[in-house]
């Protein structure tokens, strides 16, 4: 089986060859294209790492000018406090107390006037009059907030109208030395601050900005929305607080709107945090258009990679067959359509090498026509060549095995080699093919044959010339006895049995 393999293997240079570019082709093909996609995707994540950190320094910038102003505006409440808290407040005149409450109070178009509440609610002092108008905001957040909880620091109110703009109020509570509730500072942060701040930064339409608090309620958006001003994110329950945490990222579908972006979360600890948001469409619209030329260019490299193969490997097929057909004609006989002499002698000295690594026999069956000369003479060529085909016909109907080999040795001679059979089944064959023969033969074509039959195994330093001169000499005697006869040769004496 091996050595019909590594036969056919040899016959057969360019069809493996042509098998060989395709497997090629692909692989080459499989190969670029990995590669192209691992660029691609390489491209992919340097687009998103660089809008990643231009969004983070957008989110930082913005939360450091809201906590900055947030800052400066909470040292103007505790300056208040503190100076609420002087025995002198009391007693001095409206002007000089608004003087040492508010002297230190930032002023600027954005922030409301700080004003002072009792512990009951009622406006006691207001920064931008000397006489304010009365006014209860004992029902507001803040102050009920201040009032209930000693411990609470700077409160920042939700989104709401305060002094007759959408504001966000700030506040802190005054307590007396003993910790006691005296009353509220509040002031506010107009909404025309963030929307100044917006308009000077350079965002595409669909950029978002997110200013929240810590508990997720959302202070100011871009774009505007009174519907989504104030909502607290808590609430949403397809949304998770561990998707974005501080100085973190997340790309998809974010808590307000169904638009995928890429989102990125300022890392400040200040009372309000920004998130930046851009979408990922135009996050990837770059890489995108890149990707889609890049893929085009290598989709025609490939297709033209392929078709090249294929057209080569179609014209190694059809050298292939040529020189299968070729290969054929040389080593087969035109008459018989067995193999010729040349090829007999291929075969002979690759099984015998075979055979002797192996320590197998081989048997070579040496048939001649009986009085072939006399009989061409009589009834012409055409005549003997028709019998010389008959023989062949009957040689190829009793040699069946893959291995073996029946050739046209010469003339009218014929030899058959039989690799890994032993002497008594070589003569069996032997003998089926001079009964056939002889059948054949009594249909009118009046002839027989004579077979010479030798079978060895053979040893180092011994050539296969030592088979075929012991089948010629079985031969030999085959045709001494009588004719239309198989004749064993006895090995390694060359004793001959009828």
């Amino acid at each position: 089986m091996l050595s019909g393999w590594r036969e056919a293997t040899a016959r057969r240079p360019w069809r493996i060859s042509a098998k060989l570019l395709i497997m090629t082709s692909v692989v080459t093909v499989i190969g670029f294209s990995a590669i192209c996609v691992n660029v691609m995707l390489d491209m992919r994540r340097g687009e998103e790492a660089l809008a990643r950190q231009t969004l983070e320094n957008l989110a930082t910038s913005i939360d450091a000018d809201i906590s900055r102003n947030i800052d400066i505006y909470d040292l103007s409440l505790k300056a208040v406090v503190n100076n609420m808290l002087l025995p002198e407040i009391a007693t001095v005149s409206r002007p000089i107390r608004q003087l040492i409450l508010f002297d230190h109070a930032t002023t600027a178009r954005h922030f409301g006037a700080i004003q002072v509440f009792d512990a009951d609610g009622r406006l006691t002092i207001d920064a931008s009059t000397l006489d304010p108008q009365a006014e209860n905001r004992a029902d507001e957040e803040y102050f009920r907030i201040h009032r209930d909880n000693p411990d609470v620091g700077l409160f920042i109110s939700h989104p709401m109208l305060f002094r007759g703009a959408f504001s966000i109020v700030l506040s802190r509570r005054i307590s007396d030395t003993d910790g006691g509730f005296l009353g509220v500072v509040a002031g506010s942060i107009r909404y025309t601050y963030f929307h100044e701040l917006f308009e000077r930064l350079s965002l595409d339409p669909d950029d978002t900005i997110t200013v929240l608090k810590r508990d997720r309620t959302i202070m100011m958006r871009r774009p505007f929305d009174l519907d989504i001003i104030g909502k607290n994110l808590g609430t949403q329950q397809d949304w998770k607080p561990d998707n974005l945490r501080a100085g973190g990222s997340y790309a998809g579908k974010g808590p307000v709107d169904p638009t995928p972006r890429l989102y990125v979360r300022s890392s400040g600890s200040g009372p309000l945090f920004v998130v930046a948001g851009k979408p990922l469409s135009t996050v990837f619209s770059l890489w995108q258009r890149e990707a889609l030329r890049i893929g085009a260019v290598v989709l025609m490299l490939s297709l033209f990679v392929l078709g090249s193969a294929i057209v080569l490997a179609r014209e190694i097929g059809r050298r292939a067959d040529a020189e299968s057909k070729l290969e054929e004609m040389a080593t087969t006989d035109a008459l018989t359509g067995l193999r010729n002499r040349r090829k007999f002698d291929q075969v002979i000295d690759m099984e015998w090498r075979r055979a002797m690594r192996q320590k197998t026999q081989v048997a070579l069956l040496m048939i001649d026509a009986d009085h072939f000369k006399a009989y061409n003479d009589t009834f012409g060529h055409q005549a003997g060549d028709q019998v010389l085909v008959g023989i062949a016909i009957c040689i190829s109907d009793s040699v069946r095995r893959a291995g073996d080999c029946a050739a046209r040795y010469g003339g009218e001679e014929f030899a058959v080699l039989l690799p890994n059979i032993s002497a008594t089944d070589a003569f069996k064959i032997a003998e089926t093919i001079r009964v056939k023969v002889l059948g054949w033969s009594d249909g009118g074509a009046g002839s027989t044959v004579s077979c010479g039959v030798a079978s060895l195994a053979p040893t180092a330093g011994m050539d296969w010339a030592v088979l075929v001169a012991a089948a010629d000499k079985a031969l030999y005697a085959a045709k001494a006895g009588g004719r239309n006869q198989s004749v064993v040769a006895s090995l390694p004496q060359l004793s001959l049995v009828a």
